[in-house]
């Protein structure tokens, strides 16, 4: 009793409520705050019962939550229509809204509605860019990861969904291998190959397979390999894949799929994770498209990024797959039957269920698979809210720090110079100066090494590119190739989206510096 919570906690980055949690906590909505609080308290009560140390009231750490939360997120901005995902306003004030405007929602499901059915989401516009998984740094992704945690669990919480993660299965695992491998035991033998591999190899490699010969294949992913030959394949692709002997010229199509499919089965632990394999699973419980739509934008976010990667990867090959539906018969609902039992029955979870469960478990979950699929563009995005909450974070971070080294010069002082009260007030000033409209861009890689720009309603991080590959001719880069980024300030380090508005974002982080580099993904 109390476990889970205390985990949840752990996970959070809030397993002991101190003063540096306070930073965190200040930035969290009333929501994300309830989340919290529901959590502490359950624990607290547990603590009482096992006669252990309690943790600090939560009410003497989050101050005044009512303030923080509408001073962070007011609902001002709303969407103008249905199909508009507002991205500035926390999901789980927005769910909140809705559900005290429909007191008496009732959960319409429409697991096999056609494909047209499903609404065209679209972000609302953002001039300050879209930020991408890959595009922050690792520091900051780890306050992303803890505030989309705290915000997936208020989402669901405020549907009263209770979210119970799936208990972990003893399964053995094999050390090496290409089927039946742990996801990272895969990867770290493929990086020792190939560095910087994200994806196994295999998969890839299978993936491509088809993709080159097979797209237009009737029936692809729906009709099954022979059984014998796709073992014989099994077989020799763990002999003699590594050593590129294996003949990728006599695998047949439904064979090759078979096998892409077995590859998933197999996976010891399950490609979302036993830590949020049923909150995925949950999705479908909540009331509206919209809300099931933000719900999987946050768990994508909080799978670890080898799933992560490995999930965007099948989900893309699957549109490329529907995109050829016109020859190959497999419309959006198709490929998402014939692929939620693989992706959701994973193998050591599969001998404890029956067979109608297992078919009651996958007509549930292709709805999902449907979602994951029709808007992989829009949930691999980090959502505007979540940006300005690690902002935040990152703001009274440094407010905090100065503060300390201001108490510590202080106080050296006192004790080496007693006789002077006071510091002059040059030696406190952190005031940043800018010229006026312009901006310095840095390119410390490059022969260039830095250009100055007018700052202009119009002026996009793309046009910022532009004009530095034309003024260094020496420069043989594409413009793909190369990000400007957004660094120090309050946010560690971002890759700018092309059609991000400078001046917007100068006004957001007016101190940070504007370096052009190769592209680190």
């Amino acid at each position: 009793e109390g476990e889970q919570e205390e985990a949840w906690l752990a996970e959070a980055g809030l397993a002991r409520l101190e003063e540096d949690s306070a930073v965190f906590l200040s930035t969290l909505t009333r929501t994300q705050a309830a989340a919290v609080e529901r959590r502490v308290a359950s624990v607290q009560q547990t603590l009482r019962r096992r006669n252990r140390q309690q943790l600090p009231d939560v009410r003497d750490i989050f101050r005044h939550p009512d303030k923080v939360s509408r001073s962070t997120l007011c609902l001002t901005q709303t969407a103008k229509t249905e199909t508009e995902l507002n991205v500035d306003v926390a999901f789980s004030e927005q769910a909140l809204s809705y559900r005290d405007n429909h007191q008496s929602f009732k959960v319409t499901r429409s697991l096999n509605s056609p494909d047209d059915k499903l609404p065209n989401f679209k972000l609302l516009p953002d001039k300050t860019g879209q930020t991408r998984i890959g595009d922050l740094s690792p520091l900051d992704m780890k306050k992303v990861h803890r505030l989309v945690l705290v915000e997936m669990t208020a989402l669901f919480d405020t549907s009263g969904i209770d979210l119970k993660p799936a208990k972990a299965l003893k399964v053995k695992t094999k050390e090496s291998g290409l089927f039946g491998v742990p996801l990272t035991t895969l990867l770290d033998q493929d990086q020792r190959r190939v560095p910087g591999t994200k994806v196994p190899l295999i998969l890839q490699k299978i993936i491509s397979h088809i993709e080159e010969e097979g797209l237009h294949t009737e029936g692809l992913l729906r009709i099954p390999g022979v059984a014998t030959r796709v073992k014989f394949l099994c077989q020799d692709l763990e002999s003699s894949f590594y050593d590129g002997t294996f003949s990728w010229q006599q695998m047949k199509q439904h064979d090759a799929a078979s096998l892409l499919k077995l590859f998933i089965r197999e996976l010891p632990h399950p490609l979302l994770t036993v830590e949020y394999l049923n909150a995925f699973i949950a999705v479908n419980n909540l009331p509206t498209k919209k809300q099931q739509l933000q719900a999987l934008n946050l768990l994508v976010l909080l799978l670890p990024e080898a799933n992560r990667d490995t999930l965007k990867a099948l989900v893309e090959f699957f549109q490329h797959v529907i995109k050829n539906q016109a020859k190959n018969k497999m419309t959006l609902n198709n490929v998402s039957v014939v692929m939620a039992p693989n992706i959701f029955m994973f193998k050591g979870f599969r001998s404890k269920v029956t067979e109608q469960q297992e078919f009651s478990m996958a007509t549930s979950t292709a709805n999902i698979v449907r979602l994951l699929i029709r808007y992989q563009n829009l949930l691999w995005t980090i959502p505007k809210f979540i940006m300005n909450q690690v902002r935040h974070q990152n703001m009274e971070s440094q407010r905090k720090q100065k503060e300390r080294a201001v108490r510590k010069l202080l106080k050296k002082i006192a004790i080496e110079r007693p006789s002077e009260k006071t510091i002059p007030e040059k030696s406190i000033n952190y005031k940043h100066t800018t010229s006026q409209g312009i901006i310095r861009v840095h390119a410390p890689q490059f022969t260039k090494i830095s250009m100055a720009l007018q700052l202009t309603e119009d002026l996009q991080a793309c046009d910022v590119l532009t004009r530095f590959l034309s003024q260094d001719s020496l420069l043989a880069v594409k413009t793909d190739d190369l990000c400007l980024y957004e660094i120090g300030g309050n946010i560690k380090e971002r890759c700018l989206d092309g059609e991000t508005y400078m001046k917007d974002l100068y006004q957001v982080n007016p101190t940070a510096e504007w370096v052009i580099r190769a592209m680190q993904r």
